[in-house]
């Protein structure tokens, strides 16, 4: 692409280097305290039933910093759309299902989870807000979208004007301004096929992700200046296995364009392994079967030692677990093997830890205290268990290590008073 000359007008200047700088002066203030980042996906409003006003009622919206909304796709093109309209801008709410307790009426610009999510704002009007784009079944085109310097540009312009500026199909423009803060990347993996199954996949992917941060980058700073500059956050979802983070990101650079990045904490182990195991422990336990030593400390120190800076890196921790079932009844469970994954309400092997606690009683809670993670156990089905115990440990973790805060996949996972969110919350204070 030709590039063009700019005469920046002195706003556009200042904009731009806070954009470019944001660890030293756009974002200074929200490097000052740590982050409490929550994920709501779309999806949870179905058969979870847990709504946006669930946030409001459990007390988690109270102690959110950043919430992302979960998730927004990209077709074979590359460009920003909305992977269910129905659940995003158009299903109405009743009275009781709303944040601000009015009933949505036919005919009105905007309903859905982004007009509750507006509403959320409206109450909460520190919390930030941002669109997620891709996760683990949204991926597939991230590759196409970043491959060139016009698909990048074409890409980035689409979710301005989709999320951003939030002109949506079939709705009054801009009927969705001003929902979102900015926007997290999801994109699992580049340069990577480790990712879902039919995922494009090149290896330039890790250098065209750097470039398509800076693209986005650019457009922000644009959009900011017309909107009385405004700086719009960029974040990114990134991975937890130290050969993913080689093949697919130039961890500096990303970092320097990143408001913070979030780490994968959890999914160290499942049911796809042959022996039970911890999915987020702290420290590689002794006696890990597989010999892959994934832990939390083994994440943060590659990430520390390829260049991201502390106050950037957001340590995730799951509101969900994984498990085994026929397990062999012997050292309480762990490292034991197994038939296959256990059986649970929404997916085999992953179950909400509201739904496990609902029934703790048939199960004994284990505790490794020096690689930190917990388990339980009923003599033949085995589930990681973060309870608000585990959560307590790694907020303290995420201070004693200096790093920028924690986020939660997922926020329906917890229970109806919030218990593990005020856990998560109360450590890291």
């Amino acid at each position: 692409m030709k590039s063009r000359r700019w005469v920046f007008p002195a706003l556009l200047v200042s904009a731009l280097t806070a954009t470019l700088a944001p660890h030293a002066q756009a974002h200074g203030n929200d490097q000052q305290r740590l982050r409490t980042v929550g994920y709501y996906t779309q999806w949870s409003g179905y058969d979870r039933n847990f709504l946006v006003n669930d946030l409001v009622k459990n007390g988690a919206a109270a102690k959110l910093t950043h919430l992302n909304y979960a998730f927004g796709f990209l077709d074979e093109a590359g460009k920003c759309v909305s992977a269910d309209p129905w659940a995003d801008y158009q299903r109405p709410f009743g009275a009781e299902q709303s944040v601000n307790g009015k009933a949505d009426v036919a005919g009105q610009p905007l309903s859905g989870n982004l007009n509750q999510l507006k509403q959320l704002k409206a109450k909460y009007p520190k919390l930030k807000v941002y669109i997620s784009l891709g996760g683990w079944s949204g991926s597939k085109y991230f590759s196409n979208a970043a491959l060139t310097p016009e698909s990048r540009a074409a890409h980035v312009k689409s979710c301005v004007d989709l999320w951003l500026k939030g002109d949506l199909p079939g709705a009054p423009a801009g009927a969705a301004k001003g929902i979102f803060d900015g926007v997290d990347l999801d994109w699992e993996w580049p340069s990577s096929t480790a990712g879902a199954e039919g995922n494009v996949v090149r290896p330039e992917d890790k250098v065209n992700f750097t470039s398509l941060l800076r693209e986005y980058r650019k457009q922000f700073t644009a959009l900011g200046w017309r909107n009385g500059g405004k700086v719009y956050d960029l974040t990114a979802f990134l991975p937890a296995n130290t050969r993913e983070i080689g093949l697919g990101f130039e961890v500096p650079k990303v970092f320097s364009l990143l408001t913070f990045g979030t780490i994968q904490g959890y999914d160290y182990h499942g049911g796809w392994d042959a022996k039970t195991n911890q999915q987020s422990a702290l420290r590689t336990p002794a006696g890990d079967p597989t010999g892959t030593n994934f832990s939390t400390q083994v994440t943060i120190d590659h990430y520390l030692k390829a260049g991201a800076p502390r106050s950037k890196l957001v340590l995730g921790v799951p509101f969900f677990s994984r498990g085994w079932t026929g397990v062999t009844n012997k050292d309480n469970g762990i490292f034991q093997p197994a038939t296959g994954p256990a059986p649970a309400k929404y997916e085999a092997g992953y179950e909400d830890y509201k739904n496990l606690k609902a029934k703790l009683g048939t199960y004994k809670v284990y505790r490794d205290q020096k690689a930190g993670f917990a388990w339980i156990f009923d003599g033949s089905t085995l589930w990681t268990w973060d309870d608000p115990v585990e959560l307590k440990r790694k907020a303290r973790y995420v201070v004693d290590r200096g790093l920028g805060g924690a986020m939660i996949w997922s926020l329906d996972g917890d229970t109806a008073d919030g218990e593990l969110i005020s856990a998560l919350r109360s450590g890291l204070s």
